[in-house]
């Protein structure tokens, strides 16, 4: 799982934590469905961004969500999981964006791609990927070659950029296609009028991930001779973080002005989440002046930290009693999947053997900013900007 918008279930709460799994096993599933099973090592965090946006605006109803059956990276639970159009699109663009990544690493002969053989079989499946992603792009009125435009003429531009080259310059195909995608959401939800500022906030989520993907590989790319936007134009860190910070600012904005039924967990991916991500990136300690004493909002049951109240949107269904515990092989297969996406860590997970409801480790600390700091992205899960009740 990769991707800029990482958010920790401390921050998000039981109800956005329910949708945003939703939208990352639909997404998963979509990709499975649409490409096969490997299909499903492309699921990024990023993508499902545009499934979130698309039920942001049509509402989980006619967005659309299933039961899907147990996984091991669920702890072999069932679990409520988004479908439709949405999650359609987020699996077309991240085929799409995947298939260019790979011919990116065959072209640079990275790792074993530089053994003929294995760059070969890479090439192939960036194929099926391009045409699985492009038959998903038609299937919701996604004119895939937009993407496919803007992946081919970066390599054009980045041939053209030197010393003194505006580092917009080179970020824009990237931007190009991320505002497409978005865009795209306010059609499929239904509210055309909200393709313009969606537009405006992919545009810039795009310039964000160029930014921030140059700013943590500079100094690796230096040191192995790689081409970087920063390097190559001569862009001081200084400058970027200011572009960053803009673009932070013009995505709320550009939020702001878009019709949502629920733009919860919109809000708090494209707001919260990415300043985080820009912080990260930039290596900043986040001064919060005290924020560590904030609480739930009154009378708001989304915010971080306060009670569940069943039966709002995006709860997931109670637990079922406990059943027969798993033998040890089993046992210890769901062990690893809830090991590697840090169940264990965070929230309450169900026994691998036991099959027993159980918390986290995170959970069982009391202060969730005293405990053992398993989230590995730095998260500050006591942290809030102030500046909703989200």
């Amino acid at each position: 799982m990769f991707g800029m918008v990482r958010p920790c279930t401390h921050r998000l709460g039981e109800r956005l934590t329910a949708q945003w799994m939703a939208h990352l096993c639909g997404l998963c599933l979509a990709l499975r469905g649409q490409a096969g099973q490997f299909a499903r090592v492309v699921t990024n965090y990023d993508g499902l961004v545009i499934s979130v946006l698309t039920e942001a605006q049509a509402g989980a109803e006619r967005a659309g969500r299933r039961r899907a059956g147990p996984c091991a990276l669920r702890g072999m639970r069932r679990a409520s999981v988004a479908e439709g159009d949405g999650a359609r699109l987020a699996a077309a663009v991240s085929l799409i964006l995947a298939s260019a990544k790979t011919r990116d690493h065959v072209t640079d002969q990275d790792g074993l791609l530089a053994h003929r053989p294995v760059a070969a079989a890479a090439r192939r499946i960036a194929g099926v990927w391009d045409k699985e992603g492009a038959r998903a792009g038609a299937g919701v009125g996604f004119d895939t070659a937009l993407l496919v435009g803007a992946v081919e003429r970066q390599p054009e531009v980045e041939a053209l950029a030197g010393p003194g080259t505006p580092l917009l310059a080179v970020t824009e195909p990237t931007e190009t296609a991320t505002a497409a995608a978005f865009a795209h959401t306010a059609h499929l939800a239904g509210i055309p009028g909200n393709a313009v500022p969606l537009a405006e906030a992919g545009r810039l989520f795009g310039r964000l991930a160029h930014l921030l993907d140059a700013v943590e590989d500079q100094e690796e790319d230096a040191a192995s001779g790689a081409w970087n936007p920063l390097t190559a134009t001569g862009t001081p860190r200084a400058e970027a973080r200011r572009l960053a910070a803009d673009a932070l600012h013009g995505i709320r904005l550009a939020l702001d002005e878009a019709e949502f039924t629920d733009g919860r967990l919109a809000h708090v991916l494209l707001v919260h989440e990415l300043g985080r991500s820009v912080e990260r990136a930039f290596g900043e300690e986040r001064h919060r002046h005290g924020a560590e004493a904030y609480g739930p909002a009154p009378g708001n049951p989304y915010a971080p930290g306060a009670p569940p109240h069943p039966g709002g949107p995006g709860d997931l269904p109670p637990p079922p009693p406990p059943r027969e515990p798993r033998g040890l092989i089993p046992g210890c297969l769901v062990f690893v999947g809830m090991a590697c996406t840090c169940q264990m860590c965070c929230g309450t997970y169900e026994g691998p053997w036991s099959r027993r409801r159980r918390d986290g480790m995170c959970k069982s600390c009391g202060d969730c900013c005293e405990c053992c700091s398993c989230c590995s992205d730095g998260c500050q899960c006591c942290e809030c900007c102030g500046c909703c009740d989200c």
